[in-house]
């Protein structure tokens, strides 16, 4: 594993929304602290349009991720795995190298019903819950770090 970067994936069921969602904030909250990646039990094969448009408000763009199995991450080592809805945390594997398991919970915005402009407000709503929860995590290992660092320093 690398010491540097540990990689922390982020999983749902479809892989379309909310561990997209979520892998955007923490790629630019802490993309210099660990590699982020994300996948579904079942990927729905597919980005939903609204999370690009939701992440796009808030500069972070995601036009290019794509829809992956979990599976997919067996073979590297994984640090970190957080589950952002309860399907996936119950057909969560255990990875190589993982050390920590966060599940966090999210409603699914893809889900939403209404007019465009209705789910959208939606997705906004659980991207800026996402950005909290995901910015406070990234923000909190940043200072584990920097604690390790000094207290390296001082040794």
């Amino acid at each position: 594993m690398n010491k540097e970067k540990p990689t922390i994936l982020i999983l749902c069921t479809g892989n379309s929304c909310r561990s997209h969602l979520a892998e955007g904030v923490l790629r630019a909250a802490g993309g210099d602290l660990f590699n982020v990646a994300s996948a579904g039990s079942k990927p729905a094969g597919y980005v939903h349009p609204l999370a690009i448009v939701a992440m796009k408000e808030i500069g972070i763009d995601i036009s290019a991720h794509t829809s992956k199995h979990m599976n997919t991450f067996l073979e590297g080592e994984v640090e970190t795995v957080i589950t952002v809805c309860g399907n996936a945390d119950q057909a969560c594997p255990i990875y190589p190298g993982q050390v920590n398991r966060h599940h966090w919970p999210f409603e699914d915005p893809a889900h939403a019903l209404g007019t465009d402009e209705e789910k959208l407000a939606v997705f906004r709503r659980v991207r800026e819950e996402i950005r909290l929860r995901f910015t406070a995590y990234a923000d909190g290992r940043r200072d584990e770090r920097k604690s390790a660092v000094a207290k390296e320093g001082a040794a």
